[in-house]
């Protein structure tokens, strides 16, 4: 009776610290239409700062260590609380600004987006990427989005520079992220932490019982 108190407490334990933990994830793609919007899913376990950054414009280095090549699409990154049509509108951000986001080689621009949240509560959210100017329409997913992009047919910035379609995403400080209805190709470390738990509890049976 006590090993299966202890061992229950051991499980708890371990199951309380994955659920806890927060993780970053990074995703990659490209579009082949200038309205295309690439859809992300995330969960928050615990009230959290949430920041939501791209790569594809500038470059850089993203969360999971690869290197991104400038000279994607200026993005818009709009975020909403909940899934489905009915996820309510929260906020959107165009441009990250200098000193948040690297500058363009090509045209100078720090255009790449960077949304931080501080205290987003536990939940479920949607957070969509697309081109500039494809702005979210709001209150809800449901209401879409202005389709707005700046050309008939080919990723061109503000400045007239042509672009490519690819993107590249992070979402950072969260429990899970996904791009519905696949999973994300990096393993959460709360999985891992999980497995290790699990793993404990087999070694501390056979102990127990080889005694």
């Amino acid at each position: 009776m006590r090993l299966t108190k202890f061992l229950i407490a051991v499980l708890a334990l371990s199951l309380s610290s994955a659920v806890c933990r927060a993780d970053n994830f990074s995703f990659t793609g490209s579009f082949n239409n200038i309205n295309d919007v690439q859809l992300f899913i995330f969960s928050v376990g615990a009230t959290s700062t949430v920041t939501l950054r791209s790569y594809g414009y500038a470059g850089g280095t993203n969360s999971a260590g690869t290197v991104i090549a400038e000279g994607g699409f200026d993005p818009i990154l709009a975020l909403f609380q909940g899934t489905g049509p009915g996820a309510g509108f929260i906020n959107q951000n165009d441009d990250g600004g200098c000193g948040l986001v690297p500058a363009d080689s090509v045209t100078g621009q720090c255009w790449d987006t960077y949304l931080q949240l501080t205290n987003l509560t536990p939940g479920e959210y949607t957070v969509s990427i697309q081109d500039f100017a494809n702005f979210a329409n709001g209150p809800t997913l449901g209401n879409g989005f202005s389709g707005g992009a700046l050309t008939g047919g080919t990723f061109i910035d503000f400045t007239g520079t042509n672009r490519n379609g690819n993107w590249a995403f992070d979402v950072l400080g969260v429990e899970s992220a996904s791009t519905p209805p696949t999973s994300p190709v990096p393993e959460p470390s709360s999985l891992a932490l999980l497995g290790t738990g699990l793993a404990g509890l087999v070694t501390v049976l056979r102990r127990r019982m080889s005694l």
